[in-house]
């Protein structure tokens, strides 16, 4: 499949210790707030909304957060007023980044990406430098371990899914973002193990780059995801199984 990445198969290995670590939780609130402002505080009436209460259930948040995040979206307790941005960036080797922001302070959010960038040889790109590489898509993940790739196809397909492809642990089911809740509903229907779903960035042609740079634009694009205002980083650099750290 044209844009699949082993990127995402480490970001879904990532999760479990992005929740240990604690910033997930904060991440996720922010985003269940933003949704229900946005959208409503109704999951069934709010994609958005719907698709971050799934996350942050994986995630195992409390009941309590989630309901409080929405209440404080949907105007029902105070909070502050967050704003969406989109960073485009250059890391080691060329790699392209799609950087997703929910902060509360713009220029605080601006100055953390851009001396984190600096500080480990990636740069801020103009508006629609690295965009274009990218398009937006709904992706599943479902537990290779606990189901085939034909088993998922055959529902996957049938919900009218764009693709499936098998990856290192994971089998992820990619559709048009106006199709997932159809698609994620199908597979949850039947009964299929998910291990994460949302609507992100995916390349259209992911990028090989040499050992060094890969292991250099790992360790950038980690620390851009540990800042507190960054939602989520989406990058065409494909990784050599060598590159790859499990740990």
């Amino acid at each position: 499949m044209s844009g699949h990445s082993k990127w995402h198969s480490i970001r879904h290995k990532k999760g479990a210790a992005d929740a240990r670590r604690g910033k997930l939780f904060a991440k996720l609130i922010k985003e269940m707030t933003v949704a229900a402002r946005l959208g409503g505080g109704d999951e069934g009436a709010n994609p958005r909304l719907r698709q971050a209460v799934l996350k942050a259930r994986a995630a195992n948040m409390p009941a309590d957060n989630i309901d409080r995040a929405i209440k404080k979206g949907a105007g029902e307790l105070g909070g502050s007023d967050f704003h969406e941005l989109l960073y485009e960036a250059y890391g080691p080797g060329g790699v392209a980044m799609l950087v997703e922001i929910l902060t509360d302070n713009k220029n605080r959010s601006a100055a953390e990406v851009r001396n984190t960038l600096s500080k480990h040889g990636g740069n801020l790109g103009d508006s629609g430098s690295v965009s274009y590489l990218f398009k937006r898509r709904g992706v599943v993940a479902i537990d290779a371990e606990r189901h085939s790739e034909d088993e998922v196809m055959e529902v996957a397909v049938e919900a009218g899914a764009l693709d499936v492809v098998a990856d290192d642990g994971f089998i992820e089911v990619l559709t048009e973002p106006s199709d997932f809740d159809a698609v994620l509903q199908s597979i949850q229907g039947a009964e299929l193990a998910t291990t994460g779903a949302e609507i992100t960035w995916v390349a259209d042609a992911p990028l090989e780059v040499p050992a060094k740079s890969a292991a250099a634009a790992v360790l950038l694009i980690d620390l851009i995801e540990d800042l507190d205002d960054v939602q989520s980083v989406a990058t065409n650099l494909e990784l050599a199984e060598p590159a790859v750290d499990d740990d």
